[in-house]
């Protein structure tokens, strides 16, 4: 039964509800970010404008906690399902919604900071909740959606991490589950109990590093096999279209499945319409609502564009791509597609890869878990206390245990998230556009 409301909940519908934001605030804004591609990476990730304040949260730190969030299992193993399921020609369309929905993340950033208050700390906070309060005078729709956040934030933010990196240490290191569960929860423990600035302050220097690791390797893992990419390439592009060893209708199908999956998978690994990481966006002291914009479309471009499809790529060219249609499917067909070049150091690769990523989902999901339970509970301190150390305990339980049930629950109310948010960003889009049109880049 939740098999089947997860995947109403995550159907054709909802892609199209996510993809459809993205195209009409692409036509209302004017293509801005294909025109403005150079512009957005002037402003965010080679502005060098990453400076420390310990008063303030800079842009980088809260676009760090946003990857830190949106950078995790689907960037290995949810790529590699895509793969399977819909071919290499999914790969092409979750780059090609990416773009569009590059302008979703944008207008959920925009209105985050547009619409945000300040705590009784002094720190910025905002979100999908404060601006479907404090935009559209929701306040109970704003509730709806803050229990939803702090409900996934346990699930696919927490415990389906913990249990990917048990699992991978145990078939790779014959880690016991209960070894890597109390490991990782001493050392996010640490963190967590430092509040939001010491999570922050964290991801901050996790993500750069997690990044740089897993594109070396990759990058690596690509020079050796650079014979197989102009193939890979047009395998990508062409079974995006057609499929020449069927015919007729069977055609069609298999090119719906690769748009299916491909603009799916686009939408689970960055998290655009969703409404979480505008909530780390919704801290940072930004220039302007349209500057951290930007910051939301490099975070689409970097987690999709890059990470996504350099591993697309990896399982493409692995022994010329027989890897990919071995019938191996998720982190198993990542590994397996790495080993064809490093063996066994492969799978320790992604072993490693899968330790980083958790841990800094963990951290990110704990942000937004944080944020979600002070808006539904004025900052009580007892409360927040609680929620934290249910969170951490998570950690554990996640590490140990058989979590398909909580993996469906928990995407159910991820997936449930998007419908409140996407409607809040359609009738709110004017204020998009007011401020990009005012806001001088």
């Amino acid at each position: 039964m939740l098999d089947l409301i997860n995947n109403i909940v995550w159907g054709p519908a909802t892609i199209i509800l996510v993809l459809g934001c993205g195209i009409y605030f692409t036509l209302r804004i004017k293509f801005f970010q294909f025109k403005n591609f150079k512009l957005v990476l002037k402003n965010t990730i080679f502005s060098f404008n990453i400076k420390k304040n310990k008063d303030k949260i800079s842009s980088f730190q809260a676009v760090s906690a946003a990857l830190a969030g949106t950078i995790g299992t689907g960037n290995i193993a949810g790529v590699a399902t895509s793969i399977s399921l819909g071919g290499p020609g999914s790969v092409f369309w979750m780059i090609v919604s990416a773009f569009f929905i590059m302008m979703t993340k944008y207008a959920e950033v925009v209105l985050a900071v547009k619409f945000r208050e300040k705590s009784k700390k002094g720190e910025y906070v905002g979100g999908p909740m404060y601006y479907m309060e404090n935009a559209l005078g929701l306040k109970k729709l704003g509730i709806f959606f803050a229990i939803l956040l702090a409900i996934s934030s346990l699930g696919v933010g927490n415990m389906v991490q913990a249990n990917s990196v048990s699992d991978a240490l145990l078939n790779t290191l014959s880690v016991k589950p209960s070894v890597t569960g109390f490991i990782l929860m001493l050392i996010c423990s640490l963190v967590i109990m430092g509040g939001g600035r010491k999570i922050l302050s964290a991801t901050e220097i996790i993500v750069p590093l997690m990044a740089v690791f897993y594109i070396i390797g990759t990058i690596f893992f690509l020079s050796i096999n650079y014979k197989h990419i102009p193939t890979a390439l047009i395998s990508i592009f062409t079974d995006a279209f057609s499929q020449t060893s069927i015919t007729g209708g069977a055609c069609g199908i298999l090119v719906s499945k690769a748009v299916k999956y491909g603009i799916s998978r686009g939408v689970f690994t960055n998290e655009a319409g969703i409404g979480s990481s505008p909530v780390a966006h919704a801290c940072a002291d930004a220039q302007s609502p349209v500057h951290q914009g930007l910051w939301g479309i490099f975070e689409v471009f970097f987690d999709t564009v890059v990470m996504c499809t350099l591993t697309a790529l990896v399982i493409l060219t692995a022994a010329g791509g027989i890897t990919a249609k071995s019938g191996l499917t998720g982190i198993n067909l990542t590994i397996a597609s790495f080993e064809t070049v490093f063996g066994r150091a492969g799978g320790l690769f992604i072993s490693l890869s899968m330790i980083f990523f958790a841990i800094a989902t963990i951290l990110g999901w704990c942000l937004y878990g944080e944020k979600a339970i002070s808006y539904l509970f004025k900052e009580n301190k007892t409360v927040l206390f609680i929620y934290k150390t249910i969170y951490i305990s998570a950690i554990y339980i996640g590490s140990i245990l058989s979590i398909d049930f909580v993996w469906t629950l928990s995407d159910i109310f991820n997936g449930l998230m998007i419908l409140p948010n996407i409607l809040t960003l359609f009738l709110l889009g004017k204020h998009v556009i007011d401020e990009t049109k005012k806001t001088d880049l």
